[in-house]
């Protein structure tokens, strides 16, 4: 009697383990890898500062003029200037120095 219940115990595992290894499988192939590239989409945005070149979302290339918590102005040409949200932000191309940023003397 005590060996048919150690059988099924070993049968649960057995049962249960594909399981477990699809989750790992899952999880470092999938989950893992895209909540790494949430972080770094999110330090990038955070990072945004005035004058770095952008590319947006619908492909919009321009340069960064005013900056706030939600939105950014985009200088296109020397005349447009486009609002739109931080969020919108697909790339940074070029960051800007400290020296282009700050006042000129």
């Amino acid at each position: 009697m005590w060996l048919a219940e150690k059988s099924s115990e070993g049968s649960i595992w057995i049962t249960i383990a594909p399981f477990i290894l699809m989750f790992a499988i899952f999880y470092f192939l999938l989950i893992r890898p895209q909540q790494k590239k949430q972080k770094q989409r999110g330090s990038m945005l955070n990072a945004l500062k005035k004058g770095d070149k952008v590319i947006t979302a619908g492909g919009l290339h321009g340069t960064i003029s005013e900056i706030t918590d939600d939105t950014i102005v985009l200088k296109v040409n020397d005349v447009t200037k486009l609002t739109f949200e931080r969020s919108s932000i697909n790339n940074v191309t070029a960051r800007s120095t400290e020296k282009e940023s700050g006042s000129k003397e």
